[in-house]
C-alpha cells in the first residue's frame, strides 16, 4: 500500500511537471500582440465588440497629414509631454466591447487598450485632470474610479494593458484576463459575425443585434420594416491608395428581406442626392456608395478618396466659422 501510494505521488507531480512546462496562455504583449490576443481580454457575454488598429491609423499618411494641422499638432505634442506616450509609437490596439443596449444612454461596455506606458506618469496626469480617484483591490489588481460613478472605473492589468469601462464589466475583463471566465472567443454567436469582416483592417466592427431593437426601430418608423430580420451587423473601416474604404453588412437568412434593404438604402441614397445639386461633394460622396444584397446579408460598400474627403471637411469647417 505504501508503494502504491507512493507511485500515485510520483505521477502527480509528474503530471503537475508537464502541465507546468506546457505553452500558458499570456496577456497581449505591447509590440507583439496580435487581434486574437487582445480579444481574449474581452468578456464572453458581450452583445459586441468593435476594434481599433491605432498602430496600423497612425502609420498612414491621411493620419499624419491630419496630425500635422496646427490645432491638433499642439495638442499631440501636449499630450506626449504630459503623459510619455507618443500614441504614433506607443499605443497598439483597442478592443471594445459592447455588454448591452444599440442606444447611447443605455450602453455598458468595457475597453482595452494595448501600449507601451509608464504607470505613474499616466495615473499622475489622469489625477491631475480627475482628481483623486477611489481605490478598490479586485483580484490584486486595483480598480479606480471617480466620484462613486460605477461607469467610470479603470485598471492597469500589466505593462501593456489597460482596462476602462462601467465596474461590472471592468471585472468581468480582469476575471477573463486571469483565467477565471470565458472570452467572446467562445461566443459563437458573435464569432460567426466577426468571421464575415475584415479583421485586417484598421477598424472593423461585429454586433448580434437582438430582435426586439429591430421590433422597435420597425415600430417607430415605418421606414425600418425592411430590417426587421436582421440579427446581426459587421463593419469595417481601411485605408488603401489615398482612400477611406468602407464596408457595413446587415445580416439576415431572408432573401428577399435583403433586396427589401437594398431598396429601401438606395431609396435614402436617392433622397441624398437631391441635395447634390447645392453640395456637389455630396453627390460625389454618395457616387462612391455601392449597395447590394445576397442570401445572408445586404451590404453598403464605398471608396472614398482622400481627396474628396478633405474637400468635406474644409466645406465644413467654413460653415462653422
Amino acid at each position: 500500500m505504501k508503494k502504491l501510494s507512493v507511485a500515485f505521488t510520483v505521477l502527480a507531480l509528474f503530471i503537475a511537471f508537464l502541465i507546468s512546462c506546457a505553452p500558458q496562455p499570456s496577456a497581449p504583449k505591447a509590440g507583439t500582440a496580435r487581434v486574437d490576443d487582445m480579444l481574449t481580454l474581452i468578456p464572453k457575454d458581450v452583445q459586441g465588440v468593435f476594434f481599433v488598429d491605432v498602430h496600423k491609423a497612425a502609420s498612414t499618411e491621411f493620419m499624419d497629414n491630419q496630425l500635422k494641422e496646427e490645432d491638433t499638432y499642439e495638442k499631440y505634442q501636449e499630450f506626449i509631454q504630459e503623459t510619455g506616450i507618443d500614441p504614433k509609437k506607443d499605443i497598439y490596439f483597442l478592443a471594445a466591447g459592447l455588454t448591452k443596449g444599440l442606444e447611447e444612454k443605455e450602453q455598458k461596455g468595457v475597453v482595452a487598450l494595448n501600449l507601451k506606458y509608464d504607470k505613474e506618469a499616466l495615473l499622475s496626469k489622469v489625477k491631475e485632470e480627475e482628481g483623486q480617484p477611489t481605490e478598490e483591490d479586485y483580484n490584486g489588481i486595483t480598480l479606480y474610479s471617480w466620484e462613486d460613478d460605477e461607469d467610470r472605473v479603470g485598471a492597469f492589468l500589466d505593462d501593456s494593458n489597460i482596462i476602462l469601462g462601467n465596474q461590472a464589466s471592468v471585472k468581468a475583463a480582469i476575471d477573463t484576463y486571469q483565467g477565471k471566465a470565458e472570452n467572446v472567443l467562445k461566443n459563437q454567436e458573435l464569432v460567426s459575425l466577426i468571421e464575415k469582416t475584415n479583421k485586417e483592417a484598421i477598424f472593423w466592427g461585429a454586433m448580434h443585434i437582438p430582435p426586439e431593437a429591430v421590433q422597435k426601430a420597425s415600430s417607430e418608423n415605418p421606414m425600418f420594416s425592411a430590417f426587421e430580420a436582421v440579427t446581426g451587423a459587421s463593419l469595417y473601416f481601411d485605408y488603401k491608395n489615398k482612400s477611406i474604404i468602407a464596408e457595413i453588412k446587415v445580416m439576415s437568412e431572408d432573401e428577399a428581406k435583403n433586396k427589401q434593404i437594398v431598396d429601401a438604402l438606395n431609396g435614402f441614397k436617392a433622397m441624398g442626392a437631391m441635395a447634390a445639386a447645392k453640395e456637389p461633394e455630396v453627390g460625389e460622396l454618395l457616387d462612391t456608395l455601392e449597395i447590394s444584397s445576397g442570401p445572408d446579408h445586404a451590404k453598403i460598400y464605398a471608396s472614398i478618396p482622400e481627396d474628396l474627403i478633405n474637400k468635406l471637411k474644409s466645406k465644413t469647417k467654413k460653415s462653422k466659422d
